[in-house]
Order: C-alpha cells, then structure tokens, then sequence
C-alpha cells in the first residue's frame, strides 16, 4: 500500500534516527540488513544504494502514469476511454486522480531513500572512499531527480512543492515544509544535480553490472534542463547552459549516433536494444536488474492484433505528423500510419488499427516486437512473456544527447546569439539529412525540438507552457479516421479527434496536488494557485 507524503515524512525520522542499542551482545542479523548494518560493507551499501532505483519501473511512474500529464499536449490523445486519463487531457482534473496521486507519493517515496542514503553514507564503514564518493553521487542524483518531476509538475511560480534536506536541522521533526517558488526547488534540484557530477564517475568507468546507475553525464544533463525549466522565470539561467553542454560533450564523451548507411537508420538504430547504452545515451529507465519500463506495451495496439497484450494509450496527432517536413525520416520513425510495414515477431506486417482513435501509433519503441518466427510472441525472447506487465529488453530513454544539443541551442539564441545556435542545431538536423539552417530563431529550435524528440519523456507540454504558446495547447486535435479499419489500404478522411480545450495560464501551469494530501498535513500545505 502506497503511503502519503504526510505519513511518509513523519515516518522516515523514526527509520533515521533508530539504532541498535550497544548491548553485552551484538550479533549481525541475517537475513535482509537492518537499518544499523545498511551502510556497513560494500555489498550492503550497493544493495541499499540500488534500491534507490526500484521506482524506475513502476507503473506510477516512468512505467505510464506521469506520462498521462504529458499527453496533454498537442501531440497525442488518449487511445482508449479512460475517465482519468480523459480529466487530466481536458485540465478538469482534481488531483485525486490515480495517475497523479500514486507518482507524487512514489516520487516522494524516491525522494526520501535518497536523504536515508545521503544520511546513511555519511558514517558508512568498512567500504572504500571510491564507493562511498560513487554512492553519495548516486543519492544526490536521484533526490535531485526525483525531486524535479515534482517541481515542474506541481510546482508554481508563486508556490513551490514540499521539500526537505536531510542536512537540515529540523529534518524528521517537522513536515517537510512547501517552498515559497518553483525556482525555491530548482535552486536545490540544481544544488544536487552539482554535488552528483562532482562526485559520479563516467558512463564509461562502468561494468555492465552497474549499467543503469547514476553518472556524470546524467546529473550535468538534468542540470540543464533543471536550469532550462527554471529560465521561464529567471532569464540569466539560459548563460549557464552552453559550458555544460559542451562538458556534457568533451568530458563525459556523449554524441549523437551517426554514420549508418542512411538518415532514417541513423535516427532508428537510436531506440534499438543493440543501442541502450550508445554514446547518445543519457538517462533511462533501464530494462536490467533495476527493472524495466511497461510503457513500450503500452503505446502498442490494444491487443497487439491478437499476438500480445498491448494497451492502445498515447496516440499521435495529425497535428504532429504535420509537422515534419516531407523528407525528414523522423515521422516515419516516429509515427506508424495505415499501410505502413514493419516486422512484428519475425513476420512482414502492414499497420492498420481497429482501436487507434488517431489513425496513427507510436513507432519509436517498436523494435523489441520485430524478434521471434512466424508471428508468434512466445518466440520473442526480447518481452516479458507476461503481457500483464509488458516490458521489453529495450531501455526507455528519459534524456538523449540530441535533446542536450537543442538546450544548446535554445539557449544560444534566448542569448541574442542565434548565428553560433546553428552548430548544435545543425547537427541534430545533419544526422537525418537536412540541410542546416544558417541563423535558426525560436521557430526554428521549437520545430527542431517537436520533432527529434516526439513521443519521448520529454514532455512537449512542458514546453509549450514555458515558452507560453497557449493557443495551440488549445487547438483541436485531427485524426485519419479510415473507411476501413482493417484495411491498411482504405482511404481516410481528416477528422477532430479531440476537440478544442480551455487551457488557462492563471490556472493551469501547474497540476493540482492531491486534497487529501493538503487534509493530512493540517492545512499546512496549499493547493496549487488557481484549483
């Protein structure tokens, strides 16, 4: 059973503060380690440090429902008749809401491992100064991680989100208490993200045991976008984006995946198995030890055609593939149509819908579903065999380097130095073929952005709202809806699929938080301004 914030936080100090009494006798437990012999020895710290990860896998979180506040952008529409999923599109949400509530209390949860561990490693003994540098590394990152989704999320101009440091004084004596701004939270999302790279090693430096944990890489990228969010309030953060980007680059050895035969292979190879952990890799929900993402069955056709239990959610827009210019090999990676073949377990098969209320599904995490023979799922070895949790070998990508690059970018040109913003955006645009754009404009990076990184954990609402394009948050949504839909051949007429919404900038730049979770705590947390 999921705990509140509330509960949680009061709880966690009696965890933190206990210990076992020096006695005539102390003997070692068996079993799983106790709090007093957590932080004593290498293999207890790796566990208890790797433990800070289990959340990556949840459904709750980076499994489906934080993507369900995503899918309220102009890019997707929720496949399937879901009331939940349906109020959160149409910002008539309350925040009791399942998809909302269970993330803010796992991300929560994440949160305050990380402060145990941070506490934890500070008197560890009997592990080695690397080990205990690499875990406080990892600690930071992930509170600092967890702690930006739920800033930018719930988080508001006027009214930040509850936060409290172990380092604090009053840490486990009081609720944690909620910050006066978002930028209040991004200051210390910023603080951790700092104390992470200076403290974690390379990607490179790990075995492929400890692939999946925290890096240098990641914590200088989720400092960029932690400064990038935080931009919308304070332009001087766009001037402290470029160097990291470019350590990001020289140090830490991140690149775009390039020199295949052709563009689109280019752009494909990147959400391969084979490809996890490329050079263009920066964080991801991995599919190893720590647990794997369901959200690549989850954008599958409902049913999978009768071959495995895909869940139909998060469907494009034609909005969306409209965007693309005709050459770009992006929109056919990216976005599956009537007609359009691909291999589905080890058979040659033509995309039709009988579900997809777009006409259209998501074609980026597709790969997994191309091994086995003769169309039968039990042969694929690269998908769990339960369809009830239908992850794949293939890792979920949160943050790519091309998404590095077009921060680069963005913030180059917020600076008034459009000309030196075309290097980085050029050279997203270069490895899928298209000709560079000599003095690129917001326009220009706002397609760029829309377009490398659609249908990922990027969150295209996010932008819109930072950089204010309110309309088109309101724009209605089209779809091809097919004479026949089990034709992949039958002609289409461009229909509104989802009709136009109000989206409010007095209310809605943030999400509402949970009444309950204000009921618990006294009155002492506020709802977010304007619910």
């Amino acid at each position: 059973m999921k705990r509140s914030i509330v509960i949680y936080l009061l709880s966690i100090s009696t965890l933190l503060l206990s210990s076992c009494k020096k006695d005539w006798v102390d003997t070692k437990p068996n079993g799983t380690p106790s709090t007093a012999y957590q932080w004593d020895g290498e293999t207890n710290v790796a566990k208890s440090v790797a433990a800070l990860y289990v959340a990556m896998r949840y459904e709750s979180t980076w499994g489906r429902d934080l993507f369900w506040m995503q899918d309220a952008s102009d890019d997707l529409i929720v496949g399937r008749s879901k009331a939940d999923g349906e109020n959160i599109k149409n910002f008539v949400c309350s925040g009791r809401e399942g998809y909302m509530s269970t993330g803010w209390n796992d991300l929560y949860t994440m949160l305050n491992k990380a402060n145990q561990a941070i506490a934890g490693l500070q008197t560890a003994t009997n592990i080695s100064q690397d080990l205990k540098n690499r875990s406080l590394g990892e600690a930071y990152f992930v509170r600092g991680f967890a702690h930006f989704w739920l800033a930018y999320l719930w988080g508001h101009k006027t009214q930040g989100v509850p936060y409290d440091g172990v380092e604090n004084a009053e840490y486990g004596k009081r609720i944690a208490p909620q910050l006066p701004s978002v930028t209040d939270n991004y200051a210390r999302i910023a603080d951790d993200m700092q104390k992470a790279a200076s403290l974690l090693p390379l990607f490179q430096a790990y075995g492929d045991a400890d692939k999946g944990r925290a890096h240098k890489a990641a914590a200088l990228g989720y400092l960029v976008k932690t400064y990038a969010y935080w931009a919308q309030y304070d332009n001087s953060k766009w001037a402290l984006i470029p160097d990291l980007c470019d350590r990001i680059k020289n140090e830490c050895g991140r690149s775009l995946i390039n020199g295949k035969p052709t563009a689109k292979e280019n752009y494909t190879s990147v959400f391969t198995i084979a490809n996890n952990w490329s050079s263009e890799y920066i964080w991801s929900v991995t599919s190893g030890a720590q647990g794997g993402s369901e959200f690549v069955g989850v954008v599958l056709e409902n049913k999978g055609w009768g071959a495995y239990n895909g869940w139909g959610y998060f469907q494009p827009t034609e909005e969306l593939y409209d965007e693309y210019e005709t050459n770009d090999p992006r929109r056919e990676a990216t976005i599956l149509k009537f007609n359009d073949k691909f291999t589905y377990f080890g058979m040659p098969f033509t995309y039709y819908s009988t579900n997809s209320l777009s006409g259209f599904q998501i074609n980026k995490y597709m790969e997994p579903y191309s091994y086995g023979s003769n169309g039968q799922s039990s042969s694929n070895t690269k998908i769990n065999p339960d369809g009830n949790y239908p992850t794949t070998a293939l890792n979920l990508p949160l943050m790519r380097y091309a998404e590095i690059l077009l921060f680069k970018a963005e913030a180059l040109i917020q600076q008034g130095k459009n000309g030196d913003a075309a290097g980085p955006l050029n050279e997203v645009r270069a490895r899928v073929g298209l000709g560079p754009i000599a003095s690129p404009t917001m326009k220009d990076l706002k397609h760029e952005r829309r377009c490398e990184l659609a249908c990922e954990w990027t969150d295209r609402l996010a932008d819109l709202k930072r950089w204010g394009d309110y309309a088109q948050i309101n724009t209605p949504l089209h779809g091809r809806i097919h004479t026949n839909k089990t034709d992949p051949a039958s002609p289409y007429t461009i229909q509104t699929v989802w009709p136009a919404r109000n989206f409010d900038p007095a209310k809605h730049m943030a999400w509402p938080i949970n009444p309950d979770e204000i009921s618990r705590s006294n009155g002492i947390y506020k709802q977010t301004p304007g619910w």
